[in-house]
């Protein structure tokens, strides 16, 4: 029997398509997420000379409102070392309820990554969330990632870094784990959620190990065609993305005014003069105190730096700590390997810090390697193409080949 649906009465109003019963068609539907008010905490040790607390605490500050929170507020503690329980002292964890009362903070993020107990003691005082640094910079990188490779990269920190923190999660995302027959005797729900997350681990490693391979697959296709590579690195918002566009002439990365705008790596050619050409490639930028679980998890790209034959250090130029970003840089290079390789210090925004480089009344000055440009007006991008090619002549060796008659295929490849 086929039911039939009555007409409805055109005199009797209906509530249209897609509007809420209650709510006026005038009236527009806010279905943003509402920002979250941050307050930051960080321990002066005194450990690093020339970077302390409150730059530090600046630096959380732009991380926070890059990943989309509006920072109401800022403490910081000098002590010889963070409390265990606390991070910081009991007295200044007290002080913070009392921010809470009067800024209104809905969320606490403390400038270094927190272990799960002193995490759980500043939930049960403050009554509401709180997340470290390493915590905060893998949301910005989950917000912007974008292909499938950073997607992936992204998640394994992610999963990494929650292990540890594991609090009955993960559960209700496993359909095949649990269950009559599959748990050992004894096995608690944490022994569960645990195991259920390192078998995912087991799996985003294999799929990262796949991209590791694809990528040395297509460099050992760039090694077949012996065009040098250089891999341009440097603090994150240095300037790196906006230098491979105008070293190509082209926009082929976007190149954004924030923190970690670019994951993804990407290659060009690039001409350097005389004929000579390079594949550049941008990379990820570097951070203060930047999670380990990133450095593990990114791996697989950041070997573009350890297989390149060369490198392009972008540095702020403007940054009034550029001496402790390039130190940064520096410890992150010789993790990967890649702290001796031969590099060409960029110092980019010179139009800044120099008005005649704003207006291009002086050729750039070239100094041991180092060269001043500007890659938002062009300053200095010949003598920086020429260091480059200087510096990939270096590598060449003399040899001193017979080539027979017969062998005009090799000749010609010689001369190629």
């Amino acid at each position: 029997m086929v039911r039939t649906v009555p007409r409805a009465n055109p005199e009797v109003p209906t509530p249209a398509a897609g509007i809420l019963r209650g709510v006026s068609p005038r009236e527009p539907i806010d279905l943003a997420p509402p920002v979250e008010r941050a307050f930051l905490v960080a321990v002066d040790t005194g450990e690093e000379p020339g970077w302390n607390a409150e730059d530090s605490l600046a630096e959380l500050a732009a991380l926070a409102t890059t990943a989309g929170a509006e920072v109401v507020g800022a403490e910081w503690q000098n002590r010889r070392h963070v409390d265990p329980n606390w991070y910081v002292g009991k007295g200044k964890a007290e002080e913070l309820v009392q921010a809470k009362s009067e800024t209104g903070y809905d969320v606490l993020i403390a400038d270094d990554e927190l272990s799960p107990g002193q995490q759980k003691a500043l939930e049960g005082l403050v009554k509401t969330k709180v997340i470290d640094r390493s915590r905060l910079i893998l949301d910005i990188f989950a917000q912007h990632a974008q292909t499938h490779e950073g997607r992936l990269q992204v998640e394994l920190a992610q999963l990494e870094y929650q292990l540890p923190r594991l609090t009955r999660l993960w559960t209700h995302l496993s359909r095949t784990g649990g269950g009559i027959g599959t748990r050992g005797p004894g096995e608690s729900q944490l022994e569960t959620d645990r195991r259920i997350i390192r078998e995912r681990i087991k799996k985003m490693k294999e799929r990262v190990e796949d991209v590791r391979r694809q990528r040395e697959t297509a460099a050992r296709g760039r090694d077949r065609r012996l065009v040098p590579t250089v891999a341009i690195v440097g603090y994150t918002n240095a300037g790196k993305s906006t230098l491979l566009n105008a070293l190509v002439g082209s926009e082929v990365v976007r190149a954004e005014d924030k923190l970690f705008a670019t994951l993804d790596p990407t290659s060009r050619q690039v001409k350097l003069g005389d004929g000579q050409t390079a594949i550049v490639t941008d990379t990820v930028g570097f951070i203060h105190k930047l999670p380990h679980q990133l450095v593990d998890a990114f791996r697989a790209t950041l070997e573009e730096v350890t297989r390149a034959d060369a490198l392009i250090e972008v540095v702020d130029a403007a940054d009034a700590h550029r001496d402790e970003h390039r130190a940064t840089v520096q410890a992150v290079l010789e993790e990967l390997g890649a702290g001796d390789k031969p590099r060409v210090v960029a110092y980019n925004k010179a139009d800044l810090v120099d008005r005649s480089a704003a207006n291009g009344e002086v050729p750039a000055p070239v100094v041991r390697g180092a060269v001043l440009v500007s890659a938002l007006n062009g300053y200095g991008l010949d003598a920086l193409r020429a260091e480059i090619a200087a510096v990939l002549a270096s590598l060449w060796e003399d040899v001193d080949v017979a080539v027979p008659y017969a062998a005009g295929e090799l000749l010609a490849r010689v001369r190629e």
